[in-house]
């Protein structure tokens, strides 16, 4: 179901009754309409600044010249100096700042910063700036995580940086711009150009004032070339035959996998459909079926990247829930998640394997009448937190992907009112696609994410529910 009064307001008559009559107007988010490029920011202008001891510069400016962006630097702020060696020593060219000057993006390496005095460095780069900032652009910044810091005044910093992100984040939304840290650990330096390639682009138009930490890689997960960066590897998705499993399997298609779709036999003819668009393979299988880990090892086998999408809700207040709903919707939404991975780690998964989970920011905020869903979906946040450590030992990773309001069949079914409120309730004044979970999936699946590991990635456009 489409978003009226997004289309509406895209209208020149639209957007001026619109502010007359005082109702929202929600901007045209730009997403991307193809794979990973090489060099995605050519042409765009991105100013990069830095904290007078900042330490990512290097990383900073090799990622953002290998992109294609055209790096600008502001000679009058007090971390040009990191940046500047940086570029000499990599012989990359800078330009510098012209007055009145906007960019596509604002990039600030926020690391070594210390109490407010570093804080006001981060002010004196963004304030005089941000109304220039291009329409669906990007602010980034990126920090030492705060467990690394050596001092107290920087991890006081370091944490302030959040409560600065999420509170940009509802300033610069109006105008589709997005804001979103990246916290880097130790040794993960080399982890920086995957993710730039995913935040600082359409790849991630829907994912609004998150955090982003970064951890050192396993050995060998680096990318050396970012343009189809899933190809010859394979993937499962559940409840792949409608909504966001399609979208998900069309995506990974998309950057180079041999996808296998897993839905109900009952929906055998929808994913058919489905597979045979991208060229993939359809496979009948009931998750929740006791060997179903086992027949997906045994038909399949040699799996690299497992999306566990599948999944229902069974609304009602816990004091009316019969128990077979509680059952059910725990038994699908997470313990088949759990019987199938036990099976795969026997055998299925090669080594270097990723694991992608939906959970949903119903089980982070939670919502009246579910109880059993926002359970499962917090569940899968704490089991991908302390599963992590174990995928590492085998060169892989575990993450999960966190839902806003999407627009599906199942959103499209909600009453007009609480549908609105859905929408609107988000710092960029709209639901997502499922195309943008499809998307972070991606992300979190490919070695642009090496660096990521135990972390859950909210996809809601800054959602205020749970914020």
């Amino acid at each position: 179901m489409s978003d009226r009064l997004l289309d509406f307001t895209q209208t020149a008559m639209g957007k001026q009754i619109a502010g007359l009559l005082g109702v929202p107007t929600p901007p045209k988010l730009r997403r991307a309409k193809s794979g990973y490029a090489q060099q995605p920011l050519e042409g765009k202008k991105v100013l990069l600044g830095s904290a007078s001891a900042g330490e990512l510069s290097p990383a900073l400016v090799s990622a953002l010249h290998e992109m294609g962006a055209t790096i600008v630097v502001s000679t009058e702020l007090p971390g040009l100096a990191p940046v500047k060696k940086a570029a000499t020593d990599a012989k990359i060219p800078l330009k510098t700042e012209a007055t009145g000057e906007g960019a596509h993006a604002y990039v600030f390496d926020a690391s070594g910063m210390e109490g407010t005095a570093g804080l006001r460095q981060l002010y004196d780069f963004l304030q005089p700036r941000l109304s220039k900032l291009a329409a669906n652009g990007r602010v980034l910044l990126l920090s030492r995580a705060a467990q690394d810091t050596a001092s107290v005044a920087a991890y006081t910093a370091s944490m302030a940086l959040r409560g600065f992100t999420k509170s940009l984040g509802k300033e610069i939304g109006k105008k589709g711009a997005t804001v979103n840290l990246v916290e880097v650990g130790a040794g993960a330096e080399g982890t920086i150009a995957g993710a730039l390639r995913f935040l600082l682009t359409e790849h991630s138009a829907y994912v609004d004032a998150q955090f982003l930490a970064l951890s050192k890689p396993a050995k060998g997960a680096l990318l050396n070339s970012f343009v189809l960066p899933l190809a010859g590897k394979t993937a499962i998705v559940t409840g792949a035959a409608r909504g966001i499993g399609a979208s998900i399997a069309e995506t990974l298609a998309r950057e180079g996998a041999s996808v296998v779709g897993i839905d109900r036999p009952a929906e055998e003819g929808a994913l058919g459909l489905t597979m045979s668009r991208i060229g993939g393979r359809g496979l009948a299988l009931d998750v929740t079926s006791p060997d179903a880990g086992d027949r997906l090892a045994r038909e399949i086998g040699g799996l690299d990247i497992v999306v566990h999408n599948a999944g229902v809700t069974r609304d009602k207040m816990l004091r009316n829930m019969p128990q077979h709903w509680w059952d059910q919707v725990l038994d699908i939404n997470l313990g088949s998640i759990l019987r199938i991975n036990e099976s795969l780690f026997q055998n299925g998964l090669n080594k270097g394997g990723r694991i992608v989970c939906i959970s949903s920011i119903g089980g982070i905020s939670g919502n009246a009448g579910q109880t059993n869903y926002g359970a499962t979906k917090a569940g899968i946040i704490g089991y991908v937190e302390k599963l992590a450590e174990q995928m590492a030992k085998n060169g892989g990773a575990i993450n999960a992907v966190a839902p806003g309001f999407i627009e599906t069949q199942m959103t499209a079914a909600m009453p007009l009112m609480p549908r609105e409120v859905g929408r609107r309730l988000a710092s960029l004044n709209q639901g997502g696609l499922p195309v943008d979970i499809a998307e972070a999936v991606t992300f979190m699946a490919s070695p642009l994410a090496a660096g990521v590991n135990g972390r859950t990635l909210r996809v809601c456009g800054q959602n205020f529910m749970g914020a």
